[in-house]
């Protein structure tokens, strides 16, 4: 005797009369697997971003020019701002936040793959793509050498550098923020991701 709670009819195979079993996380499981080559890809894409972050804040980054004399070295026009060694770290924040909102754009509009998983690579990416950006940055950016400064009347640039490491944690705020604003936007409960067809059996 069945429920009377029962949500619907249940399969029954042809054969044997009995009830079909249905494979309740199958789609769950299948989805997961489909989801970590994007995922994995996402990951390795962004942390290859970095590369043009790092470029961009090295370009966008406030430098001072000094002058080596016998005695000292000074700065070229005047006294350098002391806003100009807090400019580093804003620059590399603007940066990473406009990174961060590109790709959470992008990765939102890959409709197949939406989910969390995806989501954790977004994250996960952005942040190597911080690392990445800040290691170039500060090695092309690095400062004058000791036989440089040693050099009287050459004149010589300052080195970038990140004054604060928490700046690595704007990227992927940013982007998953970026994500989940999208995400809550979309009133379909999968996210609007299309599904696989399953054959009938």
């Amino acid at each position: 005797m069945h429920s009377s709670t029962s949500t619907g009819p249940l399969p029954v195979v042809a054969e044997t009369g009995h009830l079909a079993v249905r494979p309740a996380r199958a789609a769950g499981l299948r989805n997961a697997r489909a989801d970590l080559r994007p995922a994995l890809l996402t990951v390795l894409a962004l942390a290859a971003t970095g590369l043009l972050a790092g470029g961009l804040w090295l370009w966008l980054a406030p430098r001072a020019d000094y002058r080596v004399t016998a005695t000292d070295v000074v700065p070229v026009g005047g006294t350098a701002p002391a806003e100009l060694f807090m400019a580093d770290d804003g620059v590399f924040i603007c940066v990473l936040a406009g990174f961060g909102l590109v790709a959470g754009l992008v990765v939102w509009l890959q409709r197949r793959w939406r989910g969390p998983l995806v989501l954790t690579a977004l994250a996960t990416g952005m942040l190597a793509a911080g690392v990445v950006a800040w290691q170039l940055g500060e090695w092309l950016g690095r400062g004058p050498t000791e036989q440089e400064l040693s050099e009287v009347g050459a004149t010589v640039s300052t080195g970038l550098g990140l004054g604060a490491s928490a700046a690595l944690a704007v990227g992927p705020f940013v982007a998953v923020l970026t994500y989940l604003v999208a995400a809550s936007l979309t009133t379909e409960e999968d996210l609007g991701r299309p599904h696989d067809e399953v054959p009938a059996e």
